[in-house]
């Protein structure tokens, strides 16, 4: 349902840095750089980090990254932590979500939530 969405960074070269990291386990890759715009995506350009245009702490969001086996969402938190993200959960099963949800979370850089998530048991 989600073509693209941006979120607004206090450092774009910093924010892109850990994207690179995190996002490799899970097949993501910088797309496309458009002035001080930098996108990620396994194919198009489906997450865009961006200037913050505003001063003081942007408000969290939340991304969760579809991964395609629960050992890709092992090492998506793994390098999160290796790249200096703080762990908010380890991966584990969450029956709560559905019996077979099995998901990460980390902050980012700028505060945001960040997820990877396996749905298949």
């Amino acid at each position: 349902m989600i073509d693209h969405i941006a979120i607004q960074v206090a450092s774009v070269a910093a924010s892109a840095d850990f994207y690179d990291r995190v996002l490799a386990p899970l097949g993501g890759e910088r797309t496309k750089e458009f002035g001080e715009f930098i996108s990620f995506g396994t194919t198009g350009h489906t997450l865009w980090l961006v200037p913050a245009t505003e001063e003081g702490p942007a408000r969290e969001v939340h991304l969760a990254f579809a991964a395609d086996g629960r050992a890709a969402v092992d090492a998506f938190h793994a390098a999160a932590v290796a790249a200096g993200a703080e762990s908010l959960h380890a991966p584990r099963l969450w029956p709560e979500y559905h019996a077979s949800y099995y998901g990460a979370f980390v902050r980012d850089p700028d505060g945001n939530n960040i997820e990877a998530v396996c749905h298949t048991p």
